[in-house]
């Protein structure tokens, strides 16, 4: 089966040919300025062409990064596309690349690939956390994908664990507003601390560095082990860039189990994104009604 993934992100559109589960093709190109809704779909229809010029994948899968109505037509609330809000979305791109389109959440499209092919292959139940701009989460409860009775269940970096900052959504105390990479940025800035993120996580251990990192590291930590008291899974899967830092697992386990009930504990199973970036294309391409 051949079919085409698109993982849209703030500032780049990444996608992949995908034929019986397996890259064979990508691309990559950078999110269009402005970002208005025509530019969108027209860089998504070009990516299309670009990695199957003979139109032999029929099927086109969108992971978008942010909240979307229960029939997967329309993005309800976007903080890196604003102007996409109530746009008829999936219908215009599908118009513009002849392709039947699907639309999911981008960390719920990774976690969809990493149980085709990855680091959940065989599981049942795990959830997968997206570190990157923000938070992103994906959930997998008894086989099968939890989107919830609007659709818009697994907004993990919106469980209001953190302190009174305000979040992008507009709303105060949610995680991805300590610990995503933009308020990583910005907490070093208010601290007249320079340099990027991975090198200061080489540098975690300067007094001013640490401080800012273990105040995120701390809501990080409460954040994953509410969503293990709530879900009970059997393993719980970080992707996203960041995920990939030296020593980031080791660095959080400890701090997740300070939070985490005893009768957890030892069930407690924190694992890397085996696909990293592939993880979203795969699960955008196969996506289904």
């Amino acid at each position: 089966m051949r079919s085409i993934g698109i993982d849209l992100g703030g500032h780049f559109i990444k996608g992949a040919l995908v034929v019986d589960g397996a890259v064979t093709r990508r691309d990559k190109v950078p999110t269009p300025q402005g970002r208005s809704p025509e530019s969108v779909v027209m860089a998504i229809s070009s990516m299309a062409e670009s990695l199957d010029p003979g139109n032999t994948a029929l099927r086109l899968g969108v992971g978008f990064p942010g909240m979307l109505d229960p029939g997967r037509e329309k993005v309800l609330q976007a903080p890196n596309f604003p102007m996409l809000e109530n746009y008829p979305f999936r219908s215009r791109v599908s118009r513009a690349c002849g392709r039947d389109v699907y639309l999911e959440n981008d960390a719920s499209c990774a976690a969809l690939g990493e149980w085709n092919a990855g680091a959940a292959k065989g599981l049942t139940d795990f959830v997968m956390f997206t570190l990157g701009t923000g938070i992103g989460g994906g959930i997998i409860s008894g086989g099968r994908l939890i989107r919830g009775s609007h659709g818009k269940a697994g907004e993990l970096g919106h469980l209001a664990v953190g302190d009174k900052t305000t979040c992008g959504c507009g709303a105060i105390g949610h995680a991805e507003a300590v610990f995503g990479a933009d308020a990583l940025k910005r907490s070093f800035a208010k601290a007249k601390i320079k340099g990027d993120l991975p090198d200061l996580w080489k540098r975690r251990d300067e007094p001013d560095i640490a401080a800012v990192w273990d105040r995120a590291l701390d809501v990080l930590a409460r954040l994953v082990a509410s969503v293990v008291h709530v879900l009970d899974p059997q393993a719980v899967i970080l992707g996203g860039g960041f995920s990939r830092n030296p020593g980031f697992v080791e660095t959080l386990e400890p701090l997740v189990i300070s939070y985490t009930a005893p009768p957890f504990r030892n069930t407690l199973d924190i694992r890397l994104s085996a696909l990293g970036d592939n993880a979203a294309l795969i699960g955008a391409a196969g996506l289904r009604e």
